[in-house]
């Protein structure tokens, strides 16, 4: 690979903001300086004047599987939370095959890098296929585009069981670099028996599980009366809740949960925009950035945008505590930071520092402020002046560019358009359903 250098760059990392820099790379960071310091030499330059240069964007929930939902009509008439995934989700899922699971997964990945998403962390499920598709997921997202990537598949009752533990642990075992990594994937509470989650728990280990937990309050109500507890203290009970876990949505936990959860060191994965679509609540990001819970932001399959995920939890949050007193810019960034601690410890490399030594997944996004821009005022700059239409000009994940003049390659984009094909037969198969 040959290494290059970005230059006259304003750089931001969430912690650090200098101007008038450089930046030395190739797979890793090499250097980091000023411009007075520069010194030319055989390096490729990218001038990055009039641009930000920022640390590659991380989704830390999302669902792959989603992708090909888009324009998809089926009959949809929910009342609840279990309607929608009736209705939509599970009648799209139990059709998907690996063609269809691989190439969905190419069309995400390079929809998210387009939007600066260097690194995803999915949570698959699927019918038809289950042996095989966190491999056909990983050779679209990190073989063919070139993003890292966490692939995890939905245990639950509704489909083999015995497939779909042996598809997380094999993925787990051959997959353990900087590039993919794997996490033992359940659905949630309410799909998965005290005998399913008893299987999970003789093959788990040591590893990090990936549920969804109380998205709705179908789900807790569920445990209740099915188990006579709720979610945590069963998921606790059966010894899953692992350090690094990942427990998605959150919204309805009680105290006793919340310490449970920070005690057994998980972490919350928060997909707001998702959770006001389903109508199902709201996560409370307060309460959790209260305990010291680490929170990542996630966007549920809903778009391949994360930056709007920002404005909405932000948003959102301010709306649920009824004040704007009690989340501010600086614990937004302290989420965002938490995501990048997460995935670094993962995958075992550093990600999401402007440093020496850190992963080169950067990216260069225009941005010509109409107002003083420094240290003190540029969260201020990015929620309020890019994040509703963040769109990198270039995109590079582990020193190679991915994305030049806000576009992929031509054979990316070739394959690209031919995904409409795979969906259009996903959706026949559908529509001979209903």
């Amino acid at each position: 690979m040959n290494q290059k250098t970005i230059i006259n760059a304003t750089v931001f990392d969430f912690e650090t903001f200098a101007t008038d820099s450089f930046i030395r790379f190739d797979e890793t960071i090499m250097e980091v300086g000023k411009m007075k310091d520069y010194r030319a030499g055989d390096d490729e330059v990218i001038d990055a004047s009039g641009h930000l240069v920022m640390p590659g964007l991380i989704v830390g929930h999302t669902h792959i599987y989603s992708t090909f939902a888009r324009g998809l009509s089926v009959p949809f008439n929910p009342k609840n939370f279990q309607d929608i995934l009736e209705q939509l989700w599970w009648k799209l899922d139990r059709h998907l095959d690996l063609e269809m699971t691989n190439m969905s997964a190419l069309v995400s990945a390079v929809d998210h890098v387009k939007n600066g998403v260097t690194t995803l962390i999915d949570h698959h499920a699927s019918g038809v296929d289950i042996t095989g598709t966190l491999a056909s997921l990983q050779a679209a997202v990190t073989g063919e585009v070139g993003l890292r990537g966490a692939f995890a598949f939905e245990v639950s009752d509704r489909f083999d069981v015995n497939k779909a533990i042996l598809e997380n642990v094999t993925f787990m075992d051959q997959h353990e670099d900087a590039w993919s990594r794997g996490l033992f994937g359940l659905h949630a509470s309410m799909s998965l028996s005290d005998k399913t989650l008893k299987q999970v728990k003789h093959v788990l280990g040591n590893a990090p599980i990936h549920i969804h937990v109380a998205e709705s309050e179908l789900d807790q109500e569920d445990c209740l009366k099915r188990y006579g507890m709720r979610i945590i203290h069963r998921l606790h009970r059966h010894g899953l809740l692992n350090p690094g876990s990942i427990l998605a949505h959150c919204i309805y936990l009680d105290e006793e949960e919340l310490d449970i959860i920070k005690q057994q060191r998980c972490v919350i994965a928060v997909n707001v925009t998702s959770n006001m679509n389903n109508s199902v609540g709201l996560p409370g990001l307060t309460a959790f950035r209260k305990r010291g819970i680490p929170v990542i932001i996630g966007n549920d399959g809903i778009s391949s945008s994360v930056t709007t995920e920002y404005l909405y939890a932000y948003y959102a949050t301010h709306l649920l505590d009824k004040t704007p007193n009690h989340f501010g810019l600086d614990d937004l960034r302290h989420i965002i930071l938490d995501t990048y601690q997460y995935v670094s410890a993962l995958f075992d490399f550093p990600i999401g520092k402007i440093e020496f030594g850190y992963a080169s997944d950067l990216l260069i996004v225009p941005y010509d402020p109409p107002t003083p821009l420094d240290e003190t005022n540029v969260m201020g700059h990015l929620f309020f002046g890019l994040f509703n239409s963040f769109k990198p000009r270039h995109v590079f994940v582990g020193g190679k560019q991915l994305v030049n003049g806000y576009e992929v390659n031509q054979s990316l984009q070739q394959r690209y358009r031919e995904a409409s094909q795979t969906a259009a037969r996903l959706w026949k198969n559908i529509h001979k359903e209903v």
